[in-house]
Parts: C-alpha cells; sequence; structure tokens
C-alpha cells in the first residue's frame, strides 16, 4: 500500500486493523497538523488536560517545517506504519 497524497495516506490510516501506540499517533496528528495548518499559533491548553497538552506540544514539535515537508513526513510515517497496521 502506498499514498502520495496527504489525503490517501489519511484514507490509508481508516484501514489500520490495529491502532497504533500513543507516541505514533502524536507523531502523526503533529505532522499532519503542521501539513494542514503550519505553525502551531493557538494557545497552550491549561489545568490537567494532559491529552490537550499531548497533542499541542506534538504540533509544536513541527514548528518551522513547511507544510510540504510535514505532509511527506506524515506520508512517509503512514506508509511505515501500514507495513504492521493492517
Amino acid at each position: 500500500m502506498s499514498a502520495k497524497t496527504l489525503e490517501e495516506a489519511v484514507a490509508l490510516t481508516k484501514k489500520f486493523t490495529d491502532r497504533p501506540n500513543n507516541e505514533e499517533l502524536l507523531k502523526l496528528y503533529g505532522l499532519y497538523k503542521q501539513a494542514t495548518e503550519g505553525d502551531n499559533e493557538t494557545e497552550r491548553p491549561g489545568g490537567f488536560d494532559f491529552k490537550a497538552a499531548a497533542k499541542y506540544n506534538a504540533w509544536l514539535n513541527q514548528k518551522g517545517l513547511s507544510k510540504e515537508e510535514a505532509a511527506g513526513q506524515y506520508i512517509q510515517l503512514v506508509e511505515r506504519l501500514a507495513k504492521t497496521h493492517i
């Protein structure tokens, strides 16, 4: 299975038969947000919302990456994960 576009890669993740681990999911999230929205300019979540904070940080870790570079890395990660999750 191979994906040439971000949309194809997103569609491929929906075919995963088992869930990637949290680290992989956060990496996917951060790359997807960077590819679709660019640098994270949102406010850091407050309080004890650890899930939102983890997602915020995953996206923040991609800061400075162009949308095209992020999309390319997302596609590569999805293709690698597809080998073990489909």
